[in-house]
């Protein structure tokens, strides 16, 4: 994770496919990713698309909409129709906004069907180098004292990124406002160029390659144990025992997409070996690998493990 991004995409052959889904996918097929290039959706959505393409014959054609937190996005692909040509690469906003938000256009009970869980994995506290800190208790010592001159970045109101920063400021006891911005690629470049200075976001992207270079300076990660890419770094619950976050990365589809269909989906190429996942991620036995430089997630096209949505 300090020097590429891994991203293992659980791949199943194609071979007794029920009849019903033998014509699928009869044209492209648009997956919507509700967020901004570079964020861990996006990233997923990039790397699995080829070899969707490539095992189901059409093109998995990838579509950043990015408005609202994921509201319209989602808006959208539930008027979709229900034929497994319109999905979508969703993430943790998915199921906090209806607890963020009233009046949602949609309902993500009734109007969606989940496909796959890809990930999870932990996020990392990181923070620009012009604080000059390297320690968790350094951090907390120097918001205590320069909170009010602080901001951190958050991937929107809702997001995984905002949401555990609230958390990890409750335990720590600090006072930092944020800036949401449409996505975790907006914020990340932010936090780089300095215009916020601290993170808790998802360990993928570019997030690690800033790191090895000194653009950001990685405190720790917020998984229940320690992260195998970032061994040298301690845990959150280290400090504050207990605390814990993770964030997630699923594909969904409208509500009413034949079980067939659906299940055609996880179908890739055949499987070749892969690098441990991390944080204590789960694997596969059968998958093939991709990369893209920043950090690790491990990609799981099972189509088993899904939470409920209503969790």
């Amino acid at each position: 994770m300090l020097s590429r991004v891994v991203l293992t995409a659980l791949a199943a052959a194609l071979f007794s496919q029920p009849a019903t889904a033998q014509n699928y996918p009869a044209k492209p097929v648009h997956i919507f990713v509700p967020a901004s290039p570079g964020g861990a959706s996006d990233l997923a959505a990039r790397l699995v698309a080829p070899k969707l393409t490539e095992a189901l014959g059409q093109p998995f054609v990838v579509e950043n909409r990015v408005a609202s937190g994921g509201i319209v996005a989602t808006a959208q692909l539930a008027k979709s129709p229900a034929d497994g040509h319109t999905i979508m690469m969703t993430f943790d906003t998915f199921a906090s906004n209806p607890h963020m938000y009233k009046d949602l256009p949609y309902d993500v009970i009734r109007d969606f069907e989940p496909i796959m869980l890809l990930v999870r994995y932990p996020q990392i506290l990181v923070v620009h180098p012009s604080l000059k800190v390297k320690t968790v208790p350094e951090f907390v010592a120097y918001s205590k004292a320069n909170g009010s001159r602080m901001n951190f970045g958050s991937a929107g109101p809702a997001s995984s990124s905002r949401l555990a920063f609230e958390l990890f400021k409750e335990a720590a006891g600090i006072e930092i406002d944020p800036i949401h911005y449409k996505g975790g690629g907006p914020a990340i470049n932010d936090l780089v160029a300095g215009t916020v200075q601290v993170m808790l976001i998802q360990a993928g992207g570019s997030i690690g390659q800033n790191i090895k270079a000194g653009k950001l300076v990685g405190l720790a990660t917020s998984g229940r144990g320690r992260t195998p890419q970032y061994p040298d770094l301690p845990t959150i619950a280290e400090f504050y025992p207990g605390f814990e976050t993770t964030s997630w990365v699923g594909l969904v589809a409208p509500a009413g997409t034949p079980r067939p269909v659906s299940r055609a989906l996880p179908s890739g190429s055949p499987s070749s070996s892969s690098p441990k996942p991390p944080g204590g991620a789960r694997s596969s036995a059968r998958r093939t690998s991709g990369s893209i430089d920043g950090g690790a997630v491990t990609v799981d096209l099972r189509g088993r493990g899904f939470p409920r949505l209503s969790d």
